[in-house]
Order: C-alpha cells, then structure tokens, then sequence
C-alpha cells in the first residue's frame, strides 16, 4: 500500500486506540474497514484521501453490494469511512468529509433469538458433572442475571463482584464502568464455584473465571462451553452468550415495561440501541396501551349508563 495512505491510516487507528480508548476488537474492525477501502482505491489508481469524493465513494458502496455485503455490513463500513474523514479533517490532512451525507442501503431489522423463561431455568438449574461445570453454570448464570455481554463477563476479576452487597462492577464498551445487581441464583452459584477456583488458579491470578490450566477464560472457551450444555440439557435451540444477554433484556422489559431501566442495566448510551436490542410482544404492547392511553382505558361501568 502507498505510504500516503497507510501512514494516515496507521495514524488513525493508533489515535482511537490511545486517546478515544476503543478496544483492540473495535480497532481491528476500523483498521479491516478502511484497509478495504484502501485496497479498492489504488486498484482504481487513486493513493490519496483528500481526493476521494462522494461519487468515489457511492462507486464504493455499489462495489461492496456487488460483492454480496448487506445493509448492516455496509452500514459499518461508512460509519468506519465517517470517522476517519472527521480525524483527516482535524488533521487537516482533508478539506471535506465525503462520507456526510451518504447512506448504506436500509438493513433488514433482525432480532436476536430469545430464550423461553421456563426452559432457561431448566437449564440453568441443571446440576453440574464436574468442577468446570461449577465454573461453567456460574458464568451463565451470571450472564443472564446481569445481561453481561461476552467480553463484560471474560473479564472479571473476583474483586469485582461485591456478594454482600449483591453487585458487580463491569467494564463495558468505550472503558465505560456500571455497577449492576446480581440474583440470588448466581450469588449461590458464585459461592459454589469460588472454592473450585481456588483449587485451580495460582495466587496472584485476579480473573474471576479460569480455564483448566489456572489462566482466564476465553471468549472462545465461554462460548464453546455454552453451547455445550445447551446441547447436554437437551435445549431445543442453540445457546450462545448473546441470546442470554438478550433473554435477559428481553425478558426485564416484558415484566417492568422499564425501557431507561434497561438501558441502564445493559450500558447503552443511545436508548435508539435498547429499542432496536430488546422487543415486546404485542400482546404487552397492547396491555400497556390499554392501560395507559386516555383514549383507550375502559369507561367505568357506571359512566356508561346514559341518561336514557
């Protein structure tokens, strides 16, 4: 790639990883992102940023249609385009921003799959084989009854997790911290699984969940040994870290009707993120249109009886 424009690519990254504090994951993302756009540039022989105009860059999108992208993926790409323009700009190493105002085409809107309540307690109430199944039925509990995301729950420390008080501090997205309460359920399992840890981690190790071998967990390992379970349980879908978090979103919002809570609990900055991540079934909808709506509520009996 022509060093004019790897270096500012390079410069980029470097400046999401250092003073906006992305996580290496999501610098990875952008770096991927732009090294693509990068690559289709010089194949139509252009090796500068600055030049690249909205017409450059509405070839660019058709191109990434061509190649089978959808909405979404698209829609990635330009967020990453977008930004990188806002940073040429304040680098002055560009006069405009091209990226503004152009758009992916719409995504089709896709929820995650929702585990049933009456057969997420099944599952998590199966009693474990073995040690690491101790370990295995803590970390799902607590995904579910905290809503963690994957990276939130790999992460913990045991100092992280106040058992007296019921809580736990998480280190989401953008480094952002939020302390969340944690069930009863967990708790018990927590306090199962704390004993076999200590048989297994060396003293200084700090992470709450660890691997055979005494290091932390993987992201790969949790998932792997979710599904796992979901398959030794006889679940009738395929488990997956998501689905927990999203059960849990999903089923807090069904019984409180609560969106900000939510919001709260899952570390969503923009509540637009809440509406799209969780959903409610019409018939709650419903009931809460009834119940709230001046126009909708049911008359008092009594109010119906005209002056006939």
């Amino acid at each position: 790639m022509p060093d004019a424009l790897s270096r500012h690519l390079t410069a980029f990254v470097q400046h999401l990883a250092s003073e906006k504090r992305y996580s290496p994951r999501t610098c990875d993302n952008y770096q991927r992102d732009l090294f693509r756009l990068a690559a289709w540039l010089i194949a139509g022989n252009n090796t500068d940023w600055g030049s690249v105009s909205r017409h450059d860059l509405r070839r660019y999108i058709a191109s990434l249609s061509r190649q089978g992208l959808g909405g979404r993926s698209i829609a990635r790409h330009m967020s990453a385009i977008r930004r990188f323009y806002q940073y040429l700009l304040r680098e002055r190493l560009a006069t405009d921003n091209p990226a503004l105002d152009i758009r992916a085409p719409k995504a089709s809107r896709r929820l995650p799959a929702v585990a049933d309540v009456d057969q997420l307690n099944h599952l998590l109430e199966a009693e474990p084989d073995d040690p690491l199944e101790v370990r295995d039925r803590c970390m799902f509990e607590l995904m579910y009854s905290s809503g963690l995301r994957l990276a939130e729950l790999a992460s913990l420390d045991v100092n992280s997790i106040d058992a007296k008080g019921g809580e736990v501090r998480v280190i989401g997205k953008g480094g952002k911290a939020r302390v969340l309460p944690v069930g009863r359920k967990a708790l018990a399992t927590l306090s199962q699984w704390l004993p076999v840890r200590a048989g297994l981690a060396p003293e200084p190790e700090p992470a709450l969940f660890v691997s055979r071998r005494g290091d932390r967990i993987s992201h790969r390992s949790i998932q792997a040994r979710l599904r796992r379970w979901g398959i030794t349980r006889g679940a009738d879908q395929k488990l997956h870290p998501h689905m927990l978090r999203h059960s849990f979103a999903s089923h807090m919002l069904e019984s409180s009707g609560d969106l900000r809570a939510v919001q709260e609990l899952l570390g969503h900055a923009d509540i637009a993120t809440t509406q799209v991540y969780t959903h409610l079934d019409f018939q709650h909808l419903a009931r809460v249109y009834d119940q709230s709506h001046p126009r909708a509520r049911r008359s008092n009996p009594l109010d119906d009886e005209d002056t006939r």
